[in-house]
């Protein structure tokens, strides 16, 4: 790691960690996706793989079912639409709502899109040497932010003092 400061840091330097992390994956990704003429974005796929898997979703379930924010999941889907990847269709039991769904042109995509999430996931897996620690760690801090989040932690924290 040589001259790393965010890794000299320890525990503060975490968010710091993780997000410049998260920044090499995504123009990574991105880049890949380029050099392969793909025209989508690196973080569609959870949203084309939950749609797989459920075919007809409202935005406030699929903002559910990721754990993101629907601004979020509204943004994400815009784009998504707009490359022709999404449709949209009325909800026959309440009309106010709509669904969303892989389009044809995503459906006929998807054995191309699979092998290559399929090669991301075995780089990441690499990454890991295999080894699923750091996802099961990762998943303890999310229950612990549900149980009590950092802010609160650390107003509990600062006020003690």
């Amino acid at each position: 790691m040589g001259n790393d400061f965010l890794y000299e840091m320890g525990f503060p330097g975490l968010t710091g960690r993780l997000k410049r992390l998260n920044d090499l994956f995504v123009t990574q990704t991105r880049q890949f996706y380029q050099e392969h003429n793909i025209d989508i974005e690196p973080n569609w796929h959870m949203i084309f793989l939950l749609l797989e898997k459920n075919e007809k979703l409202a935005v406030t379930e699929i903002a559910d079912h990721l754990q993101i924010s629907h601004p979020g999941v509204i943004k994400l889907i815009k784009k998504m639409k707009r490359n022709g990847y999404l449709d949209s269709e009325q909800d026959s039991q309440d009309s106010r709502k709509h669904l969303l769904k892989l389009s044809h042109k995503a459906k006929q995509k998807l054995p191309e899109l699979h092998a290559y999430w399929k090669a991301g996931n075995q780089a990441i897996a690499e990454m890991l040497d295999n080894n699923k620690r750091l996802l099961e760690e990762l998943k303890v801090v999310e229950q612990n932010m549900e149980i009590s989040d950092f802010k609160e932690r650390m107003t509990r924290i600062y006020n003690k003092e």
